[in-house]
């Protein structure tokens, strides 16, 4: 037991000096980076290709990438947005991790990139652990799934920055709570703002957008009480060095890097490494 909790603590720990030096790039480079995380069907999808599209129409340069462990759809419903968007399968990995996220971010991420979005795999176990090197994090429940979520999922509500209520226009039918909802999440999570969004009612429309940018112009983000007591979320002090996961613009020229997908972690199932699928192509033989 020990020795599984000893590794557990090492591949967090190694994920940190990732992270951090992820973080440390992208705010080099004046990037931002919002990790959304959900579980699968909270209408994440739906809300983030609203949200690009709104930026577009502003003229605000966004980038999104999307985690599944399998398909394209994602990416094809973002790339409708007009902005850049890659798809990454994981083959079965539950999460993102830091040093994976960078590689892929390598060569492709646009240099004038103001906020990098990232739509984490469907779950609220897993990509929870995980700092991405994110400036803001968000997590998204639908009015369908009980307003209980935050007390079953106290990691992922626990760290969150932002909780962001989805599809709000059948929030009557299903008899959604809000008032014991916002009471569970300030129960987990003290002083967390939390915003009611409608991807088809068009409630909310440009809030997460708004308080991305306002992160990435230096407003003070959420100090989530949690953070504090965790061993491993934003702390890299005692992680190994992490040898990937620059960021450097797609025309920068950069020596070789071991690609990202060969990282492994103790909890991967077989199938083989995290792929990447290019959006265009994707967009194009589906249209």
């Amino acid at each position: 037991m020990c020795r599984v909790v000893d590794l557990q603590q090492a591949v967090l720990a190694k994920n940190d000096a990732c992270a951090h030096t992820l973080r440390e790039d992208l705010a080099a480079r004046g990037t931002a980076l919002v990790n959304l995380l959900s579980s699968p069907g909270s209408g994440k999808t739906a809300l983030l290709e609203r949200e690009l599209t709104l930026a577009r129409d502003r003229g605000i340069p966004v980038a999104a990438l999307t985690a599944d462990l399998a398909t394209e759809n994602d990416a094809v419903r973002l790339a409708r947005s007009g902005v850049p968007v890659k798809q990454v399968l994981t083959d079965g990995l539950c999460h993102l991790e830091a040093e994976m996220l960078g590689g892929h971010l390598h060569g492709w991420l646009p240099a004038d990139t103001r906020l990098l979005f990232i739509e984490n795999v469907g779950n609220l176990v897993c990509p929870a652990s995980y700092d991405l090197g994110e400036t803001l994090r968000v997590v998204l429940a639908s009015v369908t799934e009980g307003e209980d979520k935050p007390l079953k999922y106290p990691t992922a509500f626990g760290l969150a920055h932002l909780v962001v209520v989805t599809k709000t226009d059948i929030a009557e039918a299903v008899s959604f709570d809000e008032k014991e909802f916002r009471a569970n999440v300030e129960q987990i999570n003290p002083g967390v703002e939390v915003v009611l969004t409608s991807a088809r009612g068009g409630e909310g429309d440009g809030l997460l957008l708004d308080r991305a940018l306002a992160a990435r112009d230096g407003a003070p983000v959420h100090i989530p009480v949690m953070t504090r007591k965790s061993h491993h979320v934003h702390d890299a002090g005692d992680g190994q060095p992490c040898e990937e996961g620059h960021t450097h613009p797609a025309d920068h020229a950069h020596g070789e890097h071991t690609h990202a997908g060969e990282h492994r972690h103790p909890h991967r199932t077989p199938g083989g490494p995290a792929r990447t699928t290019d959006p265009d192509t994707v967009a194009s033989s589906r249209s």
